[in-house]
C-alpha cells in the first residue's frame, strides 16, 4: 500500500484563492450586465435628448437633484421605494421556480381595495387599532396570495402559461377595483374623484422617527432580507431552485413541484398585496384609481435588473425610485412631455434584454474571459 503524501504548505491555500477569485469574477460578470445596460440606455437616451435640442448633462443634473440632491428629494425617493421593492419581490420569488409573473400591478390594486374595504365599517375609528391594522395587513396579503394562487393553479392543473394568466388577472384586478370604487364602495363626499371612504387616522401608517418615511420602507427591507435567507439558506429555497432549474429532475427526486409552485406564487402575491396595503394605509389614505401608479410594472424591470436577487432589488429600486421622483422636475425645467421617465425605463429594459442576450452568447463569453485574464 502506498503511503499518502501530505500536501505541501504551498499547495494548501491555492484552491481557496482560486475559488475566491472565481467567485469574485463571477459576481463582477453578473454586475456588468445590468450596469452596462443602464449606461447603454443613458447613452441612447442622450442621443434622443440631443435630437430634441436638450442637454444630456443638464438632464443628469436634474435627475440627481430631483432624486437625491436635497433632503426633500431623498424623502420623496425613499417614499417610492417600498412598493417597488415589494412588487419586484413578487416577481423575484416565482422566478426562482423558473416562472415569469407580471401581474403585480393588478394584485397591488386589488389588495389595496380589500384592506380599504375592511376598514370601511370602522371609518369612525371606533375599533382599536391593534385589531383593525393587523386585519388590514392580513387581508391585503391574503388577497394577493390568492390572486397569484389562481395563476399558479391554472399552470399546475391546465398548463396555462403564467405570463398570460398573471397579466390578464392584473387587468381583471384593476377592473374590479374600478367597479367597486365607482359603485357600492364609493364615498359620496368625493364627487370629483371615485374613491372609498378614508381610512380612520388611527389606522394609518405613520412615518419612522427621524426619517420622514413611512414604516413600509422598513418592512420592505426586512422582506428583502427575509426572502433572501429563505431562497439561499433553507431547504425550501433549495427545492425551489432545483424545481426552477429542471422540473423533470425535481419530480424524479420526489420534490412536490406543483406545491412549490403554489407556495412560491403565494409568497410573491403576498408581497404585492403588502405593497397595496402600504399604498392605502400610508400614502393614499383610501382606495382610488391612484393605486394603479405603475409600481407593479416597474417592479418587473427592477427584478430583472437585480437578476431576481432579493437583496439586489434594493439598490435597483433606489435608482428607479429616484428617476420617478425626478420626473416632474425634469419635465418643468427641460420642457419635456409627460412620461419621459417611462420612456427611459423602456430604453433601459430593451438595453437589458440585449445585454443579457450578449452575456449568454459567444461574444459575451469571450469578453468575460478576457476580463478574467483567461484565453477563451
Amino acid at each position: 500500500m502506498s503511503a499518502v503524501l501530505p500536501l505541501s504548505p504551498e499547495s494548501g491555500p491555492r484552491p481557496t484563492r482560486v475559488g475566491a477569485h472565481t467567485r469574485w469574477m463571477g459576481l463582477l460578470g453578473q454586475l456588468l450586465v445590468p450596469v452596462g445596460a443602464v449606461l447603454a440606455a443613458f447613452a441612447l437616451f442622450s442621443l434622443l435628448l440631443l435630437w430634441l435640442g436638450r442637454s444630456p448633462i443638464e438632464f443628469a443634473e436634474l435627475v440627481w437633484k430631483g432624486g437625491f440632491g436635497t433632503p426633500f428629494s431623498i424623502r420623496n425617493t425613499l417614499q417610492r421605494m417600498p412598493p417597488l421593492i415589494l412588487c419586484a419581490l413578487a416577481v423575484a420569488v416565482p422566478a426562482q421556480l423558473g416562472l415569469m409573473v407580471i401581474g403585480g400591478e393588478g394584485t397591488l390594486v386589488l389588495a389595496g381595495l380589500a384592506c380599504a374595504a375592511i376598514a370601511v365599517p370602522f371609518a369612525g375609528g371606533s375599533a382599536p387599532a391593534e385589531l383593525v391594522v393587523p386585519l388590514m395587513v392580513c387581508v391585503a396579503m391574503l388577497v394577493g396570495a390568492l390572486w397569484f394562487g389562481v395563476a399558479a393553479q391554472a399552470r399546475n392543473k391546465r398548463q396555462v402559461n403564467e405570463v398570460i394568466s398573471s397579466l390578464l388577472l392584473s387587468y381583471v384586478g384593476i377592473a374590479l377595483m374600478n367597479f367597486f370604487v365607482e359603485g357600492m364602495l364609493r364615498d359620496p363626499d368625493q364627487p370629483s374623484k371615485s374613491s372609498t371612504v378614508p381610512v380612520a387616522a388611527n389606522y394609518l401608517v405613520g412615518p419612522m422617527p427621524g426619517v420622514g418615511v413611512h414604516w413600509g420602507l422598513a418592512v420592505a427591507l426586512l422582506a428583502a432580507v427575509g426572502l433572501h435567507l429563505l431562497v439561499s439558506r433553507t431547504t425550501f429555497g433549495f427545492a425551489m431552485r432545483i424545481a426552477g432549474g429542471n422540473p423533470r429532475a425535481a419530480r424524479a427526486q420526489g420534490l412536490p413541484v406543483e406545491r412549490l409552485v403554489l407556495v412560491g406564487m403565494a409568497i410573491g402575491g403576498a408581497c404585492a398585496g403588502l405593497a397595496g396595503y402600504f399604498e392605502v394605509a400610508a400614502v393614499q389614505g383610501r382606495a382610488n384609481a391612484s393605486l394603479a401608479a405603475g409600481y407593479g410594472f416597474t417592479g418587473i424591470l427592477v427584478s430583472f435588473m437585480a437578476r431576481h436577487h432579493p437583496l439586489g432589488i434594493v439598490p435597483v429600486a433606489l435608482l428607479f425610485a429616484g428617476l420617478a421622483a425626478a420626473d416632474g422636475l425634469v419635465q418643468r425645467r427641460l420642457g419635456l412631455p409627460d412620461g419621459v421617465m417611462l420612456l427611459l425605463q423602456s430604453v433601459i429594459f430593451l438595453a437589458l434584454l440585449v445585454s443579457q442576450s450578449l452575456h449568454g452568447s459567444r461574444i459575451g463569453t469571450r469578453l468575460l474571459a478576457r476580463l478574467r485574464g483567461v484565453r477563451a
